[in-house]
């Protein structure tokens, strides 16, 4: 029976009880299990995750981590090509995968008892993962048939892919995770094999078991498959910091569209140390006012109360493991510029640098933003996804009770603080700005036919 959302909340607003028994070991080839037992149904969620992402990748082979992600489906030599989906599918599961800038991730959700089983296919495919020219030509062909849908024909996608090339110069965050077309239309084959090569090893992965099970028997059937692995030399990863940016940046993006759109993003730091790093958690708590549910500022005051917007947001993301941005975002509405809501949202950033923000409405969102944190534990999927996001960014699953608690120490003055530190008059020397110029629907080019039933990994 699950327990009531109120008295869920309270109990895991305390202290220590949000990740209260994650159990950890590491098998002699470097690879670490995290077991974390939740009884409240028969039921299972298997992840590995790999700690190499679109980031990973050298120019000219970009996309190739998301490529090796679908070709992880293509068999091996006990397994046939389809057949892991099957067998996952029989055992009454489901199972996918994702591939992110920072991490590659492979899951199954199954009834407790076909754990051993997908725990076995798993390491298998770690390992002895068959690439051939055949099926890696005929998947290349599904991938740039996911970027034409999923960017090509998105204008949105579009002004968000400009605007991350456009903000780094260096950084590999410049690339996008599906990859450039003309990158995977020049891919080969080998390159997927060497991708495999270099990072799908168990010292370059962990897995993680969230559900209805005994840690210590996850621990024993982790040696007897992934422990039989053998650990590789990985290759050096060398920082690839983005140089100072030195004044504003804008690109336009023409593409067909009904209305224009607009994306700015700020270079601001990152979460580097849970203990004692305040500003990540004051800029969390700063896109919270500005577009933490629907009394929050952009909604309730460009779309609604100005109707200058269609759609307003504010998105920052601290965790991960390259730099980060403070992105706003909208679209304008009808009979309004793009420059209206690019002063709009500038006005609404001002009015926090010089008034701050008011103790209640403080409250009233950090409640929000700890609140869908915690009702993410009522999944376990969800917790599972939590912990292995947190790892992947290089932190420890041991500190994630911690991010609460400084989101709920953040006050009023830390919040006015960062607004005046990173938007305020020398803000634009960080600042990218993206435009979609809507050209005619009639121009758009024709949709592909794709067939209905491929399946497209994400």
């Amino acid at each position: 029976m699950k327990m009531n959302k109120a008295v869920l909340l309270a109990a895991l607003l305390l202290p220590g009880s949000l990740l209260a028994n994650p159990y950890e070991k590491q098998l002699a080839n470097g690879m670490r299990v995290i077991v974390k037992e939740d009884h409240r149904a028969p039921t299972v969620v298997h992840m590995v995750w790999y700690r190499a992402g679109a980031m990973d990748e050298k120019d000219g082979t970009s996309g190739v981590a998301h490529v090796l992600e679908h070709m992880m489906f293509k068999g091996t030599e006990k397994v046939k090509a389809g057949e892991f989906n099957r067998i996952v599918a029989e055992a009454g599961g489901r199972d996918n995968a994702f591939t992110s800038q920072d991490y590659t991730a492979y899951f199954q959700i199954v009834p407790k008892a076909a754990l051993p089983k997908v725990m076995a296919l798993e390491a298998d495919r770690m390992a002895n993962l068959r690439l051939t020219p055949g099926e890696f030509g005929s998947e290349i062909k599904v991938v740039m048939e996911e970027r034409r849908m999923r960017t090509d024909d998105n204008p949105q996608s579009l002004v968000h892919e400009a605007l991350y090339a456009a903000a780094f110069r260096a950084h590999p965050y410049r690339r996008p995770i599906i990859g450039w077309m003309d990158d995977l239309e020049h891919m080969t084959w080998q390159d997927a094999r060497d991708w495999y090569r270099h990072w799908y090893a168990p010292n370059n992965a962990y897995l993680l078991v969230v559900g209805d099970v005994d840690h210590q028997q996850v621990f024993r059937e982790a040696e007897r498959t992934f422990g039989r692995l053998k650990a590789k030399a990985l290759p050096e990863r060398k920082p690839q910091n983005d140089p100072e940016q030195m004044g504003i940046k804008r690109v336009t993006v023409k593409a067909p569209a009904k209305l224009p759109y607009l994306a700015m993003a700020w270079k601001v730091p990152k979460l580097k140390d849970v203990d004692h790093d305040r500003e990540s958690f004051a800029l969390d708590v700063l896109a919270g006012v500005l577009d933490g549910g629907d009394a929050a500022r952009l909604p309730r005051n460009l779309v609604r109360g100005r109707k200058l917007a269609q759609s307003a947001s504010a998105g920052y993301d601290g965790v991960v493991r390259g730099e980060a941005l403070f992105t706003l975002s909208g679209q304008p509405a009808e009979g309004h510029s793009v420059a209206e809501l690019e002063a709009a949202l500038r006005e609404e950033l001002r009015r926090i640098r010089d008034e701050g923000v008011q103790e209640e409405e403080l409250a009233r969102i950090k409640t929000q933003i700890i609140a869908s944190q915690v009702y993410k534990r009522d999944s376990m999927m969800a917790q599972a996804m939590e912990i292995g996001h947190f790892e992947a960014s290089g932190f420890h699953w041991r500190d994630y009770d911690k991010l609460l608690e400084k989101l709920r120490s953040v006050t009023p003055e830390e919040v006015q603080a960062v607004a005046k530190k990173y938007f305020g008059d020398d803000s634009d020397d960080r600042l990218t700005v993206a435009v979609l110029d809507p050209l005619p629907i009639e121009q758009a080019k024709p949709k592909s036919n794709a067939k209905s039933g491929v399946a497209v990994r994400h």
